[in-house]
Order: structure tokens, then sequence, then C-alpha cells
């Protein structure tokens, strides 16, 4: 193997040399990989959530619980927002440089030993993820929340060998390439995970799917719940401080804080919440005072985080219709009909026109920007043509491709600023932000 990584981006690196380009779906390559080194997916019990808006909060929500009610928890997300490093974290902790560095070394040692994969190497992804496996399988982990990268059928995460819990936070429309051009047919991908015997809880979003989620969960024999169906949810209150609200399922009444903003955490904490009260009765370290103080600690950056109160500084990774639609909805809920700025960059293969056109409801005025360096972005001027063309006023319209002068131009009209269009984008803008955060004032 070449030199040892010096820094998780050389980590990041060697991973991406060791693997085959591109997403391929698949589980030949990780099965097998997986197998020459232990199978290490079988050794701790874990949470598996899919969904396409919500599973990475839903998941922060559910290890923060788990964390909070005293067991040794890991938890496994992806993408990351600034550093590989926060893909991984044992008991809220990243895992060191050095733990990983070893893991990869015994991926790497495995795959040179064997003809079939030095042929065929697993995608970045499955590396990712097998090396994720081994951690938590030397760590001691009494229970892992990990999150599906892709769909979920053929997600390399779909191999967990002890799943106790399935959660399936909202569906919409997203990769369709990979997963289907239809709700259903992306749909069907992500339920594939129900286990036989194993409770598994859906949103409820779309209301359309339900019946789709109930017969195919019933042919798994996995034990089906419908988070909207079973719970009501009162007393909500989103504000710039956090959000609250009152749950109730099955005889349990809580009312429970987030500092998550936004109105779709709300679905997001209950469908975290009824989760583990369904594995309560395993896990009997889950009090109600766990819980409150699991969901009022979880964090999640980059997913409607509020940097600046007053006037707003807002990041929000939102990425497709349905995020941005979300994202609307949430700034209405907490500023009412004030509209600031929207800082916007996403990546070539979204559906942009449409984000583009929804974003007409929360912004006075909308600059186009991009990452730097990213081949997937869409140049701004291609954005500032698609957003003239959805009706924003052409003197409402503007081009910064850097984008912290994209940020300080709309900082220059002092009625807010909301960031959005891609997790990359924020991803890439949250590190310089914070860098610069005297400038901003936060």
């Amino acid at each position: 193997m070449a030199r040892r990584p010096g820094s998780f981006e050389e980590l990041e690196n060697l991973f991406a040399s060791l693997a085959s380009p591109g997403i391929r779906p698949g589980l030949d390559r990780i099965s097998r990989l997986l197998r020459l080194v232990g199978n290490p997916q079988n050794d701790f019990p874990a949470v598996h959530i899919v969904g396409t808006n919500g599973k990475g909060s839903t998941a922060a929500f559910s290890e923060s619980i788990l964390r909070e009610s005293g067991y040794r928890t890991a938890l496994y997300t992806s993408p990351h927002l600034e550093s590989p490093q926060e893909r991984l974290t044992f008991r809220g902790e990243p895992v060191s440089l050095e733990k990983w560095v070893e893991a990869v070394e015994t991926i790497g040692d495995a795959m040179n030993t064997d003809p079939v994969l030095k042929n065929d190497p697993p995608t970045f992804f499955e590396l990712v993820t097998a090396a994720a496996f081994l951690l938590c399988s030397g760590s001691g982990t009494e229970i892992a929340v990990v999150e599906a990268g892709l769909g979920g059928r053929l997600d390399a995460t779909n191999l967990l060998g002890r799943v106790v819990l399935t959660l399936a936070a909202s569906i919409s429309m997203d990769h369709m390439d990979f997963l289907g051009d239809t709700l259903e047919k992306i749909a069907l991908e992500k339920f594939a995970v129900a286990r036989k015997n194993i409770p598994f809880i859906f949103s409820g979003d779309p209301p359309s799917l339900n019946g789709l989620f109930r017969q195919i969960a019933s042919d798994a024999g996995s034990l089906p719940m419908i988070v909207h169906e079973n719970t009501s949810i009162t007393d909500i209150n989103a504000t710039s401080k956090g959000t609250n609200f009152t749950f109730f399922s099955h005889g349990k009444l809580l009312s429970v804080h987030s500092a998550l903003h936004g109105l779709y955490q709300v679905d997001n904490c209950a469908l975290a919440l009824s989760g583990m009260l369904a594995i309560s009765g395993f896990f009997p370290r889950i009090t109600d005072a766990s819980i409150r103080k699991g969901i009022a600690n979880a964090v999640w950056p980059g997913r409607f985080e509020i940097l600046r109160p007053d006037p707003p500084l807002v990041l929000d990774g939102g990425h497709n219709p349905d995020g941005i639609r979300r994202l609307v909805e949430s700034l209405t809920a907490i500023y009412g009909e004030k509209r600031g700025t929207i800082v916007y960059a996403c990546m070539k293969d979204k559906d942009y026109p449409e984000c583009i056109s929804l974003l007409r409801k929360a912004g006075a005025r909308l600059v186009c920007t991009t990452v730097p360096g990213s081949e997937r972005a869409a140049a701004p001027e291609t954005l500032a043509k698609t957003a003239e063309a959805k009706g924003w006023i052409p003197s409402s319209v503007k081009v910064v491709p850097d984008p912290l002068d994209a940020v300080r131009f709309s900082e220059s009209f002092n009625e807010g600023t909301v960031c959005c269009g891609s997790l990359y984008f924020i991803g890439f803008l949250r590190k310089v932000l914070i860098n610069n955060r005297k400038e901003f004032s936060f």
C-alpha cells in the first residue's frame, strides 16, 4: 500500500484509489469483501434507515437518544458535509484517523489476495461501508445507527446482519437513473430492506405510498407501522431557537424540544422517536427522560442551520424539489412573509428548474453561484437563465461565481440570506463562512 494517509483528505483519496469508479449498484463485491474480512456486519445490532430526504436527521435523533440512554453507539452516515471524519462516530465522537487507516489496510490486504476483487474492486461507498463495519465490530458497539447510501435493496448497508429496527423517512423523486422513474419504483427499492419479525416504521410521507409499504412489509413478515397513522403530533412551534411539539402514540405522551430547525424535523424526530419506543423492550435503558434529552441534544449541521438569527443567515442542504419545498415551508413558518436573498448552487444532474421555481416563494432575489472545482456543479449562468425562464424577474437574478462573494453580495441588502441547493455546496460554504464568521457577525 502507498504511504499511510496523514489526513482524512488523504484517507479519502486512498479509498478512491482502491475503488472502482462511479456508482454500481449490487451486493456481490461488498459481500465477497466482507466475507474476506470476517463478516464484521454480523457483530453488532443495528438500526437501518432508508429514505430520500430526512434519513440523516432521523439517524442523528436515533443515535442521540440511544447514547443518552447509556448505550455504546455508532453512527454511520453519508455523504459527509465538511470532512470524511464525519461519516462514523462512536458515542458522538469521530473515529481517529489511525483507526480508519488500520481498517483500510485490512481491506486493502484482503483485496490484494483475492483475484476476483483485484479485477472488479468494490466502489468507494462499498469500501467505506466495509471499513465502518470493521470499526464497529472492533469497538464494542452495543448498537449502530446506519443510514443507507442510495436506495436500499442493493445498497451496501443492506448487508447488516443483526438489524433490530428499520426506519423509512420520506420518499421523493431523486436518483431516478439508478432507482427508477416513478415514486413507486423508488419506494420499492427502499422498502425492500424489510426484514422478517423486525419492526419496520415508515414516516407515511407521502401517504400515497402507504399501501405499497403495507404490502411489502406484510410479504416480508416484518412488523409494520406508519407514523402518520399511529401518532398524534400537536402543539408544533417552530422558531429560530428550535422546534417544540407534543407526541402521542399508543398511550405514550411526550412534549419534546429539538435544537434542530425546520418543520420537516418534526417528522424526522417523530419517526426516530417511534422507532426508539418500538425497540425499548429490548433496550430497556431507553426512558422518557433519555428520549427528551436525546432529542434536545441531537446535532445535524447544514440542514436548516441558522448561523445567525437576525437578519437570518441560514444553510440548508435541500437538493431536490421535495427538500426545497420543505425549506420554503419552514422559512415561512419561522420568518413569516419576510423575503431575503437566496444564494443557490446545485449539481447539474438534479432537478434544479423545479427547485428554482419553488424558491420564488421564499426569496426577493436569487444569487446563482457554484462549488469551485466540482465538475458536477451546474454553471451559475445556466441557473440564472433557468430562473428567468421560471418567472424570476431578471433584475432580481445575479450571477456571482465565487460562493463567498455571493454571500457578501446577498448580505449587502441586510434582509437575510438563505444558502441552499446542494449538500456539497453547503459543506463547502459552511467551512468558508465559519472561517470568516467575524465578517458575518455570528
